[in-house]
């Protein structure tokens, strides 16, 4: 009797523990990132009752006989399974796609986490929804990133600025009318050191005397009020009869194909260029669909882009599937400003959680392969989304069913080994 009372105790605490695992994980069936847990089952050791016996010339063997002695919870892991992913378009919002965890550090401590409701605080620090610090590698003033370097607090600095960058170089691109008898020109913006716009005017005229040839000249207002040259001789653009361009005189083509035209005269007062600063005009290869060509087309000439620009302050930011947070600046510019980090774990299972769906490293985790996003097993990361918790309710539902019975079974052996010793007791 003693026996059986034993067993049934056991086993009510053995289903009150799967019903408190089922209970937490329908509490947080929509808590972001939430792993569910599963409770597994093993049996007491037996009491041998009698032991086996080996076949005889006279007698048959005979197998051993043993009655449990209850059953106890063997394990309570988490399903590393990956959750859905869901949209919220918050630019602070991670989804990992993979089995990376985000590294976190706070009071001194280093915690994982796969968490990805992030938000920038007054400091513009990068941090987890309880308050830790999201770690990786910060940009230089360049937006190069190190990813060699010790991992760090990642700061979105809010107030961030780029500085001006002088234009060197300005493409064309477009059409010039074949045949044509009168100047061609257009105006487009370059940057000076300071970030003022220095407005170029190219000019091509064609040839009276020789035909698919134009000469080309740029100039800038100057602060005397008559445009200034930046070319000492013009250059002469020869196109061939298919209306692809042919020559440039005065210098070489690329190896692609492409030619770049070196200005003479660097623009002077009012605007700004450091010391040794160099411009150039750009024509694409004659087999791209960027190129300057002649044809029987309307004109269409201009400026398609130029490697200058004024002064930004940051705007908006995005985070990239690699983890690398992309600054996007007033001047149209954009820059890495971070790389987040991600942590991989020899065994996952065996992470200690410590609440807020926090975990640090335990004896039976392995230690963490800090990586960046899209390496291995680590995944990559999706901004503007988070991933659901991936508790299965109906499943849930199902095995508290299960629970609810197995343990009302065994207050059933309590109650019936309670009958069987009080009919004992009242024997006479």
């Amino acid at each position: 009797m003693e026996q059986s009372l034993l067993a049934a105790s056991s086993g009510i605490n053995a289903n009150q523990t799967w019903l408190d695992a089922i209970g937490n994980n329908i509490a947080n069936s929509n808590t972001t990132s939430y792993k569910q847990e599963e409770v597994g089952f093993s049996d007491l050791l037996a009491e041998q009752l009698t032991p086996a016996a080996a076949p005889t010339a006279t007698n048959g063997g005979l197998n051993p006989a043993s009655v449990g002695a209850g059953v106890q919870v063997g394990t309570v892991v988490e399903d590393q399974t990956q959750g859905s992913i869901q949209q919220t378009n918050v630019p602070t919002d991670l989804a990992i796609q993979g089995g990376g965890y985000l590294v976190a550090s706070q009071g001194g401590q280093v915690f994982y986490t796969r968490d990805g409701q992030l938000s920038v605080d007054a400091t513009g620090q990068l941090t987890a929804p309880n308050g830790a610090l999201i770690q990786g590698w910060e940009a230089s003033s360049s937006g190069a990133i190190n990813t060699n370097a010790p991992l760090t607090n990642l700061t979105i600095p809010t107030a961030a600025t780029l500085p001006a960058t002088a234009t060197s170089a300005i493409t064309l691109g477009g059409n010039l009318p074949a045949g044509g008898t009168s100047p061609v020109s257009f105006t487009y913006n370059a940057y000076d050191s300071l970030g003022d716009p220095v407005p170029v005017t190219v000019t091509f005229t064609p040839s009276t005397t020789t035909p698919d040839t134009w000469t080309m000249q740029a100039t800038v207002p100057s602060s005397s009020g008559t445009p200034t040259n930046l070319f000492s001789t013009a250059p002469t653009v020869t196109f061939s009869s298919s209306g692809t361009l042919k020559s440039i005189s005065g210098v070489t083509a690329n190896s692609n194909g492409s030619y770049t035209v070196p200005v003479t005269t660097m623009p002077g007062a009012p605007y700004q260029f450091a010391t040794g600063a160099t411009l150039s005009i750009d024509f694409p290869a004659p087999s791209s669909s960027q190129a300057v060509t002649q044809d029987a087309g309307s004109q269409s000439v201009q400026g398609t882009s130029q490697n200058g620009s004024a002064a930004g302050t940051l705007e908006s930011y995005s985070i990239g599937g690699n983890g690398i947070i992309t600054g996007s600046f007033s001047n149209g510019q954009t820059q890495s400003i971070g790389q987040i980090a991600l942590a991989t774990f020899p065994n996952a299972q065996g992470l200690l959680s410590t609440g807020n769906l926090m975990y640090q490293v335990s004896a039976n985790s392995g230690q963490p392969n800090v990586t960046t996003p899209g390496s291995g097993k680590a995944g990559t990361l999706i901004g503007g989304a988070l991933e659901a918790s991936n508790v299965n309710l109906s499943a849930q539902l199902t095995d508290l069913i299960v629970a609810q019975e197995a343990y009302q079974a065994n207050s059933k052996v309590i109650t019936t080994s309670d009958t069987a010793i009080q009919s004992l007791l009242q024997v006479p």
